[in-house]
């Protein structure tokens, strides 16, 4: 997928217009614009044959690959056309003005043919862009557009003699556009502010000393120099120096994290004391800002149903104003008595001003970027405003247990021994086959045999299996290990002694023969009370939990969490069937969402309706396959999540029903009489404005309603320190 800036895009409407012609066009497999940030995303075979179809549809607008030199000439070029823009609206102004004193207050009388003629060399002054616009718009033969309407209005306008309306309906739509491509213009730079946290330079360390380089050309290997408060460039490990590091940027969260040698370091991240040695272990491209950055500017590309609808809708809405338009103008008075053809027209006229779609063409895709956008500032990466939508239904929310609801941070409690074996040596044992595991019940079990004073010879095992949702097979020469859980005990026929507990159980078996168990303690999560208590203000109906662990354990979270109901003991494909269970069960209810940490949870977070990952900040997989990613461990981010698509869905919603309540009440007003061309362009300029404004109000948002649940954890902290 290719991207580029489109520059000069001051239309929703075109941008709607370029975005049908690609997908029309041999050779393009998928385009989407996003207006509000002037991203064309398109996969084709030819970028000169992308460059033709948007030339063709427009002109003005110019195609230009991404980078950083584009986005500060777009900025730059923004604010020369602003300006410009204005300087010529307060021209259009006085001109406007005269007009106005030669018709209702006339100081001299210069005659209706002087008049008429001074007039009409205004409007074409003022006009002459939109008439340029709408004239290309019937030459390519697509005949309905904003400019087109406002056109034909104001040419009707002067053919019934309203000279001073044909220029005051233009100049004040001239008014508007500027007003709302200024709204535009400020909502860009806000949406670009979420850009802003990419590093421009990398502090290369070299023999002959430090160079200053892009990031991307580091290569991982490298070793880098951060200093204090400059952003970390790249992923890696601090090789020498110690500090805190202010990881807002990418977590949402404001507290300082402390790093010392060893530590991973991520791009994007600030340091705030300190100088830190770091050695690159991704190149930019896979870095943590950069794949960031990426999830955010490409959710635009994923469309929701609201926005393909709305894009639809407006293609269909203009030609049936204009024909509702005609038929309001030529109609009654061929069959009201006394109706005169001029009276009817000028109705007419006031319905193509108030009909225009620009409101709802440009807010309600600003509004879903408006969401994406402050989902990021929290540290929630939303991947298509389809997605917002998705959250905004949730009423299921469904956690697996470990690493999510509890920290997944383990440690021995208690080695039970069997059938003559000592603990150290059961412990031993499970040591030895899982000393070359990344599981993180596996380091727990090594870390605790280091411990204890003993050292492993790191022997590589013969033979080594990890089994999903199971445990570990490891042969040494004759000696064959297991360690695992019920369903590995069982899956070999191996008879063992299995009491409730509260905690995870590690079995431990020998050519056959069980060994004992190991006890293994977890926490849990500080946030996972506030966030069922937050998930139900949202008014989820129901929180369930799905673990690989032995029901006791499971039982001991749920109970803690008073959740609705929990399953113990599965397996992977165990979660995708259960889970598929439940989103069948609650189907009626609403849509299903399933939260884990993305990696041995990826099969069921592909099932949800919203698949979410949890605290993956570094987990390919889970950015891979979730369609939402949380960057911290917290649970309460879930709910922030739901309440950001719900007051997402509410803004969308707000918009399109003041667009439409507006319109109606100004088309019913023109049609019994009692409104004017001047109060249906006002009507129309002001519904686009304000709609544009609530748009981007989830950007300026500090506060969220999740706030509310840190109250709730403070009041009930006590039951969070024990283990499970």
């Amino acid at each position: 997928m290719q991207k580029y800036l489109l520059e000069n895009l001051d239309c929703a409407a075109c941008a709607a217009k370029i975005e049908k012609a690609l997908n029309l066009e041999d050779g393009v497999d998928h385009a989407a614009v996003d207006f509000s940030t002037q991203l064309l995303h398109v996969q084709a075979d030819s970028e000169n044959h992308v460059k033709d179809v948007v030339r063709r549809v427009d002109p003005d607008v110019r195609l230009e690959k991404i980078d950083a030199s584009a986005e500060k000439k777009t900025d730059a070029e923004d604010f020369f056309h602003a300006r410009r823009e204005l300087a010529m609206l307060l021209f259009f102004g006085a001109l406007f003005a005269a007009v106005l004193v030669f018709d209702y207050a006339p100081v001299i009388d210069i005659g209706d043919s002087a008049f008429a003629a001074f007039s009409m060399v205004i409007y074409l002054i003022v006009g002459y862009s939109v008439i340029r616009r709408a004239v290309i718009t019937v030459v390519r033969r697509n005949f309905f557009d904003e400019n087109v309407l406002m056109v034909i209005a104001t040419v009707g306008a002067v053919a019934i003699g309203a000279y001073s309306e044909a220029v005051a309906v233009m100049v004040f739509y001239k008014t508007g556009e500027f007003l709302q491509n200024i709204a535009v213009y400020r909502s860009r730079r806000s949406i670009r502010s979420l850009m802003a946290s990419k590093p421009d330079h990398a502090n290369l360390k070299t023999e002959q000393g430090v160079i200053q380089i892009a990031p991307e050309k580091a290569r991982p290997g490298d070793v880098i120099i951060v200093r204090a408060g400059e952003k970390i460039p790249l992923d890696g490990r601090v090789i020498t120096g110690n500090s805190t590091v202010d990881s807002s940027v990418l977590t949402g969260e404001s507290v300082p994290r402390e790093i010392m040698i060893g530590d991973d370091a991520l791009a994007g991240e600030i340091n705030m004391a300190g100088v830190l040695t770091i050695e690159i272990t991704r190149p930019y491209a896979e870095s943590s800002i950069a794949r960031m950055l990426e999830l955010v500017e490409n959710a635009s590309a994923r469309k929701s149903a609201t926005e393909n609808f709305i894009t639809v809708f407006a293609r269909y809405y203009t030609p049936a104003m204009v024909a509702l338009a005609a038929c309001l103008a030529f109609l009654p008075p061929l069959f009201i008595t006394g109706a005169t053809l001029e009276q009817w027209v000028y109705r007419a006229l006031i319905l193509l001003v108030i009909s225009c779609p620009c409101a709802l063409v440009i807010s309600i895709p600003l509004g879903y970027f408006g969401g994406i956008g402050r989902a990021s500032k929290s540290g929630i990466l939303v991947k298509g405003a389809n997605y917002l939508d998705v959250l905004a239904a949730v009423k299921v929310v469904v956690f697996d247990k470990t690493g999510t609801l509890t920290k997944g941070v383990f440690h021995v409690q208690k080695v039970i021994p069997q059938n003559g074996y000592d603990p150290q040596e059961v412990l031993a044992l499970a040591a030895k086959a899982q000393q070359h595991s990344s599981h993180p019940i596996a380091r727990s079990i090594v870390e605790a045999y280091a411990r204890s004073g003993d050292r492993l010879d790191g022997a590589l095992p013969d033979d080594h299996c990890e089994l999903a949702g199971r445990g570990i097979t490891a042969r040494f020469g004759d000696t064959r290990i297991l360690v695992g859980n019920d369903a590995l005990m069982r899956s070999e026929n191996i008879d063992y002694e299995n009491g409730a507990t509260s905690g995870t159980v590690a079995h431990v078996a020998v050519n056959g023969k069980y060994a004992g168990h190991i006890l293994i303690g977890d926490r849990l999560n500080k946030d996972s009370l506030a966030a069922v208590a937050a998930l139900r203000k949202n008014n989820v109906k129901k929180i369930m939990m799905l673990t690989g662990d032995n029901q006791w354990a499971a039982a001991s979270v749920a109970e803690d969490l008073a959740l609705d109901g929990y399953y113990a003991g599965l397996l992977p494909e165990d979660k995708v069937r259960i889970f598929e269970t439940i989103q069948a069960e609650y189907a009626n209810e609403g849509k299903s969402a399933f939260v884990g940490d993305g990696i041995n949870d990826s099969p069921v977070i592909a099932r949800a309706d919203v698949g979410v990952a949890m605290g993956a900040l570094g987990s390919d997989a889970a950015i891979e396959t979730a369609d939402v990613v949380l960057m911290t461990d917290s649970p309460l981010k879930m709910a922030e999540a739901v309440s950001i698509g719900r007051r997402t869905r509410v803004i969308v919603w707000q918009n399109i029903v003041l667009a439409l309540s507006v319109k109606a009440i100004v088309i019913t007003l023109g049609a019994m009489g009692m409104a004017t061309m001047w109060m249906a362009v006002f009507a129309d300029v002001g519904t686009a404005l304000l709609a544009v404004v609530n748009s981007t109000r989830m950007l300026a948002e500090k506060k969220d309603a999740s706030a509310s649940a840190d109250s709730i954890y403070t009041r009930v902290d006590h039951p969070l320190s024990r283990s499970v």
